[in-house]
């Protein structure tokens, strides 16, 4: 996680997350900590509150007799899960995703275990319509505990330049 710290008052601080349009280097990999432990109540709610009805993820007899044995994690709730681990250091100050793309999953996920996730800086350039901002491109992974990649996908978004950011602005 990228934190920092600013004086907004006599011996006042307010912490600083996220990197600007500037800190941002093609080729840098920024590891994202802490990691997360998937729970079967993690798993449950998020099948129930995305309406996925598919049995794989919240009945563990059918699971089973599945090939896996057992029940998997919600992909999306790994995509989510891993997306957000990475937000800290990547789109804290972001002023919009503007896309996703090949989103792939390599492995499957079960209730218990742990995931990491890694960030690696694709691409970065200035934005042609926003002069106070950049657009910069990612491809995060997702690895459990034991290193076996699960999920990467690319993601690109619109982060302000120093100065610009929404935290940055004087409040009164």
């Amino acid at each position: 996680m990228t934190y920092g710290r600013k004086q907004v008052g006599p011996n006042r601080y307010r912490e600083d997350i996220g990197r600007h349009f500037e800190d941002f280097r093609v080729g840098d990999v920024y590891e994202h900590r802490p990691g997360r432990t998937l729970s079967e109540t993690d798993n449950t709610w998020f099948t129930l509150l995305t309406m996925n009805t598919h049995p794989l993820h919240f009945d563990a007899e059918y699971a089973t007799r599945s090939e896996f044995g057992r029940t998997l994690v919600n992909s999306t709730l790994t995509l989510s899960v891993v997306v957000g681990m990475s937000v800290s250091d990547t789109s804290q100050k972001a002023v919009a995703n503007l896309g996703w793309k090949e989103i792939r999953l390599m492995a499957p996920v079960f209730t218990g275990d742990t995931l990491y996730a890694e960030s690696e800086v694709l691409e970065s350039r200035e934005s042609n319509s926003r002069p106070n901002a950049g657009i910069v491109t990612v491809e995060t992974r997702g690895l459990k505990a034991d290193g076996t990649q699960v999920i990467s996908m690319v993601r690109t978004f619109l982060v302000p330049k120093r100065g610009h950011a929404v935290d940055d602005v004087a409040e009164g």
